[in-house]
């Protein structure tokens, strides 16, 4: 991080969910991304991706790792983080309809809804307008989760304008940290992540 003009690392948390796709979108921006599994691969990013998956796995697995804290430590500490679907609730600092005990990174003051979208079988697909992206870009949404509330420092990137969610808000950002209810890394566009890249080029010391 202190050489000044080096491509940024971002990291992927990678014990569970949608890893690879995370990775191929990222290298294709021209970023270092890497695999994120124990805590000294950690201490390497400038940047990290929580990816979709199942939120209460990855926190278990982070535990058995020993990656949870360290995990929580950084974010705390400013490095930014985007989370996906699972990624989102990883980092909300409060959750409905939570399993019991179930454990956040934390650090988005924002109460998201685990699973408000239904099951697998309510997923679907929409259009939606993106705050700081000119055209719309496609949402995949499976078992996603919403923001419920949030605080004044949340900035509000995208909510669902249509269907029976309308009005629901699937994209957020505080600071370094950024979190979809959908899965920005299906379907050949880069945009979304290229937003992140460029928060975490602003937030590099």
């Amino acid at each position: 991080m202190s050489e000044a003009g080096r491509r940024p690392t971002i990291g992927v948390f990678a014990l569970q969910g949608d890893v690879r796709e995370h990775l191929r979108v990222l290298t294709d921006l021209g970023v270092r991304a890497t695999a994120v599994r124990r805590p000294a691969e950690l201490d390497a990013c400038d940047g990290l991706v929580i990816p979709g998956g199942e939120s209460t796995t990855m926190a278990k697995l982070a535990r058995t790792f020993d990656l949870f804290e360290p995990l929580r430590q950084r974010i705390k500490g400013g490095l930014p983080a985007f989370g996906t679907c699972a990624g989102m609730i990883m980092l909300a600092d409060r959750i409905e309809d939570g399993a019991p005990g179930q454990e956040t990174l934390g650090g988005l003051d924002v109460t998201v809804r685990r699973n408000a979208f239904g099951r697998q079988v309510d997923s679907f697909e929409g259009d939606l307008e993106f705050a700081g992206i000119e055209q719309p870009v496609h949402a995949v949404f499976i078992r996603a989760p919403w923001v419920e509330e949030h605080g004044p420092a949340v900035e509000v990137l995208a909510r669902v304008d249509e269907g029976p969610a309308m009005g629901r808000i699937v994209a957020v950002r505080q600071g370094p940290l950024m979190a979809t209810s959908f899965h920005p890394e299906w379907g050949g566009d880069a945009r979304i992540h290229r937003v992140f890249v460029d928060l975490v080029l602003d937030h590099r010391h």
